[in-house]
């Protein structure tokens, strides 16, 4: 990437930072100058990641569950008091759990939009006033192709993807005089703990291998792979360097040509 040290003075928070796609969105804006706070739910993951970024910026570590409010109302009250306002928020925590319509209870419903769709809500109104006031922000949701066409026996992750998208398009256009733009990265699947849960379920329901399972994942992108974290953390990167600012309300797909 050019633009370097192009966030220098920018505070980024990433929740669900630890791995994965997370980690490689706060490597990417890190070494961009920018200081960094990954939030997740466990401590120790996020201080291991945060040692590898330390030496391209300033980095701080938050416990949070993004599903209730006073977490993330203490959360990013400690970010903001170490680091200062928040510039730019990449919503990225998620959590995907499956099973049949008709075998889904009212408790993995709510769990699903709780920490999917609500999360996105909680983070965004926590930061959203200090970047209005600045007339400068930039946030990024990172929903999944899930939030652009329908997967089976995944309604209620579906559910609230779309969710996420619908509040994207609404709030670009509260925020579009603002100097304050927000997208949603949509990639699909991905090579993270969440696809590999994903490809282990697989096997235990219906009794193919390891490779098998990964088959049928892969076959939904025209390129036959999984995406890799680093070519959606160049998503999030562009959006937040300069030349972006005509980009707000848009789903920006990373899956190979899966969703167009």
């Amino acid at each position: 990437m050019t633009h370097s040290r192009a966030l220098s003075g920018k505070h980024a928070v990433i929740t669900g930072g630890g791995r994965g796609i997370g980690a490689a969105i706060a490597h990417s804006l890190a070494e961009q100058g920018a200081a960094v706070t990954l939030m997740g739910r466990t401590l120790p993951r996020l201080e291991q990641q945060a040692e590898e970024l330390r030496a391209f910026s300033q980095v701080h570590c938050e416990a949070v569950d993004v599903a209730q409010a006073d977490s993330v109302a203490a959360a990013f009250a400690a970010a903001q008091a170490r680091l200062g306002p928040v510039d730019i928020l990449v919503n990225n925590a998620g959590q995907a759990l499956s099973a049949p319509f008709v075998k889904t209870d009212p408790a993995l419903w709510q769990q699903m939009l709780d920490v999917n769709l609500t999360g996105v809500f909680l983070g965004t109104r926590a930061v959203l006033p200090g970047m209005l006031a600045a007339g400068w922000g930039r946030v990024i949701n990172i929903t999944s192709t899930a939030g652009q066409k329908g997967y089976p026996y995944v309604s209620a992750y579906c559910a609230a993807k779309h969710g996420v998208i619908g509040l994207t398009r609404a709030l670009a256009l509260e925020t579009a005089r603002k100097n304050v733009t927000v997208n949603a990265v949509c990639p699909g699947y991905t090579d993270t703990d969440i696809v590999r849960d994903s490809v282990s379920n697989i096997q235990a329901k219906t009794g193919r291998s390891e490779a098998e399972a990964l088959a049928e994942l892969t076959r939904f992108n025209p390129q036959g792979r999984l995406v890799r974290p680093q070519e959606v953390a160049n998503a999030v990167l562009w959006l937040c360097l300069p030349g972006s600012e005509a980009i707000t309300g848009q789903s920006i797909s990373v899956a190979g040509g899966e969703v167009m």
